[in-house]
Formats: structure tokens, sequence, C-alpha cells
């Protein structure tokens, strides 16, 4: 009879941690619910166009330059811009001014002091980044729009036109810009790098037909599509394994007393990731390359201004465009993480604790030594995303591959989905972490 009582009990035992992993379960699905509505809104944005357009010619001026900078710059925006849609400009705007935002806080003593007021100097940083995205979004839906009119697209090349295209470029991109930090409150993962992640994916299916195409005309032997995949399937586990590599550094706490209580000496570690900038750097620095080189295509069609189009084709491609993107990756590499990463905090909390790493004295000597660490990881790491975003480069100019398959967009969708993964997992274990406390404390007032 015992042994029947115990299993009648047994679903009833812990009727309060059913409900608070269901109240997590639940509170995810919200999340994962919006993150996808958040998703469909966007592309639904990126079929809406600009009204007084050609879409012929439009269609015919993106295919002749899909190879460009303005192939680039829509893939970012998830296929927007060939078609020319409200979201047309998609967040880059946004990106490039969270750049200057981010480098005048370095150099700026008021923007410093913001910086390190917390959550109110942190707002009133996103409000100037707010302002800065509705500058630039302005200047580049005029530009955009400037081009279009000496293309022959725009149906009625007047004022009007100017006025219609900049205020729905611009709005659109407030709205992105919106939507991003709303999915990064109320949803899973970076709102923006979800945006971006979705563009992206967004345009796989036509680059995969279009390869497949190139295979079917004999334009692609079937043996560079077999190298192509092998080399997509070998970039992305070399990526996933970069990606989860930690260096730990071995830290010591030593024997204390806690009241009546004494603690015995234990070890640990300090886990430092290899690259800890993530794919900030790749977009930060296409970012930085698209600007200019946008800028000097759109407005190159004026007299005097050939010299214009002559540097945009220099940051398009060619040596100029290989050497200042590895530069601006390695540079934003080394700025994301000393952005994010104190060495000094760092060993201050060590200190803080009584933990020590063995050999290196508490202090200053602990901070000097995790600052010379982080920076042999960061340069390793800033090869390792130099080396795959270089792919792009060596795919499209000896196979002519589309450019969904390159080393940045490729990097950016397993880090987003790494990323993506993560959180869920972090949801799911403070959701269990909650109900146990809850059950300790539960247990403490019964006995």
């Amino acid at each position: 009879m015992s042994k029947y009582t115990k299993r009648e009990k047994t679903p009833h035992a812990n009727p309060k941690a059913n409900k608070l992993s269901q109240g997590g379960l639940h509170e995810l699905r919200h999340r994962l619910l919006f993150l996808l509505m958040v998703i469909v809104i966007f592309r639904i944005g990126a079929h809406v166009p600009v009204p007084g357009l050609d879409p012929v010619k439009l269609a015919e001026l993106f295919n002749a330059q899909q190879s460009g900078i303005l192939g680039l710059f829509n893939m970012f925006s998830g296929g927007a811009l060939a078609r020319f849609t409200v979201f047309a400009l998609g967040v880059m705007p946004y990106i490039s001014a969270s750049i200057i935002l981010q480098l005048f806080t370095v150099v700026s003593p008021q923007l410093s002091k913001l910086k390190k007021e917390g959550e109110s100097g942190q707002r009133k940083i996103n409000e100037y980044t707010r302002y800065g995205t509705v500058f630039l979004a302005c200047f580049q839906a005029i530009g955009i729009s400037k081009m279009l009119v000496s293309a022959g697209i725009a149906l009625n090349p007047g004022i009007s036109f100017y006025v219609v295209s900049t205020i729905t470029l611009v709005t659109g991109t407030m709205f992105l810009m919106w939507l991003g930090e709303q999915a990064t409150e109320k949803g899973i993962g970076n709102g923006i790098s979800m945006i971006i992640f979705a563009g992206i994916v967004a345009g796989l299916p036509s680059a995969i037909g279009k390869t497949l195409a190139q295979v079917r005309q004999g334009q692609t032997q079937i043996i560079t599509l077999l190298l192509i995949i092998a080399v997509v399937i070998i970039v992305t586990a070399f990526v996933v394994f970069i990606e989860s590599g930690l260096r730990k550094i071995v830290v010591n706490y030593a024997m204390r007393q806690q009241g009546r209580r004494i603690y015995a000496a234990q070890r640990s570690s300090l886990p430092l990731k290899i690259n800890m900038s993530g794919v900030i750097p790749p977009i930060f620095a296409t970012s930085l390359i698209l600007f200019p080189a946008s800028l000097a295509q759109w407005f190159s069609h004026g007299k005097g201004l050939g010299w214009l189009n002559h540097i945009g084709m220099l940051l398009e491609q060619g040596p100029l465009h290989i050497f200042i993107f590895v530069v601006a990756i390695i540079f934003f590499c080394f700025f994301y993480t000393a952005m994010v990463f104190n060495p000094g905090d760092t060993a201050e909390n060590l200190k803080k604790s009584g933990a020590f790493i063995p050999g290196i004295r508490p202090g200053k000597q602990t901070a000097q030594y995790i600052d010379v660490v982080m920076t042999r990881l960061t340069l390793f790491g800033a090869i390792y995303v130099t080396l795959v975003c270089l792919l792009p480069q060596i795919l499209i100019y000896a196979w002519q591959v589309p450019f969904y398959f390159g080393g940045t967009s490729l990097m950016i969708i397993v880090v987003v989905i790494m990323d993506f993964i993560s959180q869920i997992q972090a949801h799911l274990m403070s959701h269990q972490y909650e109900s146990l406390m809850k059950r300790a404390n539960l247990r403490g007032l019964l006995h």
C-alpha cells in the first residue's frame, strides 16, 4: 500500500514548480511569437514600393549592379532596396549613427560622462543616436532619390518626388529602428541583428536558385558547385568552433570565514571568448564602406563630379576596398572589445571576492595580465573575422558565386543563430533557477 501511496503523491509533489516552469515556457512562447511578428512586418514592408517609379528600369539598374555596392546594400536591406520599398535604407543609417556615437564617446568628455551615468546616461546616448539616424537617413534618401532621377527611373522627377521619397524612406528606417528596439526588449536576442539576419536569409532561396540555374545552363560546373557546398560547410563549422571557443584563466578562491561558516579554498576559471565582439566588426566595417561609397555613387551624376564616381569605384572593389575593409574589421574588433570588457573592473571584482590568479598579484598586475591575454585573443579573433569576411571576394571573382554565400553573410547567419539559441537556453535556465529559489523559500517558511 505504501508503494501505491507514493505513486499517487508523485504527480502532486511539486505543483508550484510545474506552474512556474509552464509560466516560463508561456513567456518564452510569447517572446518568440513577438519576434516572429516583427520579422513578418519587416518582410511585408520590404514589398511595399515607394510611389512614382518605373519598376522595369529599376530592375534593370539593380540587375546591372547586383555584384557591386548596391548589391551589398540590397543584401542588408533584405531586397528592399532593389524594389525601392519603404524599408529600402534598412537599418544601415542606425548602425552608422551608432558607430559615430560610440567613437565620439571615446573622444568626447561629455559623452564619456553620460556613459558612466548608467541607465539614464545610456537613454540620453540612445536619444542622440536616434537624432543621428534621422540626419543620416535624410542624407541617404536624398542621395538615392537623386540617383534614381538621374537614371530616368522616376516617373515625375520633380520636387514632389524628392519630398515623397525622402519622407517615406526616413519613416521606414525610423520604424525599423523602433521595431528592432521592441524586438530586443520583448523578443529574444538583439532586434537589429535579427532584422539583418532576416534580410539575409530572405535572399538565400533566390541565390540558391541562381546558382542552380548557372549549373543547368553550363555556366558553372558540377564540381564547382560541390566545392562551393564544401566551402560553405567548412566555413560554417569553423565559425561555430571559434565562436564557441573560450580561453579559461585559472582563478583560486582563498579559504575565508563568513559569520560562523568557514569556506574551503576553491578553484574556478575566468572564461574569455576568443571573438568577444561577435558580428559587430563586419557589420560596422561594411557600414563604414557602404556610406561613402554609396554617396559617391549617388551624387556622381552632376556636372564636374566625375571624380566622385571614381572614388566610388575604388571603394566598391579593388585593393583600396580590401585594405579599408581589413583595417576597419581589425579596428572594430579591438574597439568593441574594449567597449564591452574592462580588465581593470574584472581584476577589481576578483579582488573583492577574495579570488586571485596563481602567480599573479591581485589588483594592477592582475588587470595587466588579463589585458595581455585579452589583447592576444582579440588579435586572433580579428584575423579570424577578416579571413572569413574576405571569402566573398574569392567566391565572387573566382567562381561568380552570389554574394549571399560569402563569409560576411554566413558569419552573421551562424553567429545570430548561435546567440538566439543561447538566449533561449539562458531564458529557460533563469526560470528554472527562479522556480528552485521559490521552492527553497517555501520550504524555509514551512519549516
